[in-house]
């Protein structure tokens, strides 16, 4: 799952997961995410940090509540590469922390460094 308000981050990173074989579910901010997780059970999650509404901390603090999603690794997306946003992530329950703009390299070895082999066509 790729949630960020930015179209062009959505759909870039829907290319790059969708050449290498994943389904990929987009939303476009915090509560259009939570009302697909539980539908679609996404393998892993990215999570743009600025977002409307609900921002990237709390989407990520309400799926890591959620006992049955609190596994699932959660990457936070971010423009900025301070060490306060990794460590604010860190605090909400994120697994990893990915720099924009992203490469298609780095978005697919994110990827890989959280699904099992058998999970690498499932939903992203």
């Amino acid at each position: 799952m790729v949630i960020d308000d930015s179209n062009t981050i959505r759909r870039s990173a829907e290319i790059f997961l969708v050449q290498a074989g994943c389904q990929v579910v987009l939303a476009e901010d915090g509560f259009d995410a939570l009302a697909k997780i539980a539908d679609h059970q996404p393998s892993v999650i990215f999570c743009d940090i600025m977002m409307p509404r609900l921002d990237g901390y709390q989407t990520c603090s309400l799926i890591k509540k959620n006992a049955k999603f609190k596994a699932t690794p959660v990457i936070m997306l971010s423009s900025k590469d301070g060490l306060f946003d990794r460590a604010r992530g860190r605090m909400v329950g994120s697994d990893q922390y990915l720099t924009k703009p992203f490469t298609k390299d780095s978005l697919l070895q994110t990827v890989a460094m959280f699904a099992l082999p058998s999970e690498t066509e499932s939903n992203t």
